[in-house]
């Protein structure tokens, strides 16, 4: 398991952290997001797949759940499963499809669906430092 951290101040440069990181993603890549409320997870998410070659503007699904997404080069789909009741919710949107697919995943609150994840994914965790402003942004790599 690898692990880097970076310190932002601001969505601009957290923008930056999540552009760079966009580009070693590839096919079966799942990015499970973690972080408070507010603490940066949609705005990393819209940098990415911007640097993905989305060009249609990215919001999060909270309610619909999952928005699929075409890149330059392969779909991405972004999951907000933060009012996912149950795994069966996630059966129900065919989840597996998703993350054993050709495609990029983003799946915000990921926490509540540990227990679906496979293995091996990448967990990016955001969060507040006793600066003001400032973010901790912490990406990790399981598995091979």
């Amino acid at each position: 398991m690898s692990k880097n951290e970076f310190l932002t101040t601001n969505p601009i440069e957290t923008a930056a952290v999540a552009e760079d990181f966009a580009g070693s993603l590839k096919p079966g890549d799942i990015v499970c997001m973690y972080g408070d409320l507010g603490a940066g997870k949609t705005t990393f998410c819209q940098a990415a797949l911007k640097a993905l070659g989305v060009e249609e503007q990215v919001t999060s699904p909270t309610f619909t759940i999952i928005k699929e997404y075409m890149g330059r080069a392969l779909p991405v789909y972004h999951f907000d499963v933060y009012r996912v009741h149950s795994e069966e919710d996630m059966f129900e949107i065919g989840y597996e499809d998703y993350f054993f697919g050709k495609g990029v995943c983003f799946i915000e609150w990921a926490e509540l669906i540990e227990d679906l994840l496979p293995e091996k994914v990448i967990r990016v965790s955001l969060g507040y430092t006793d600066e003001e402003d400032e973010r901790k942004i912490t990406i990790e790599y399981s598995g091979d």
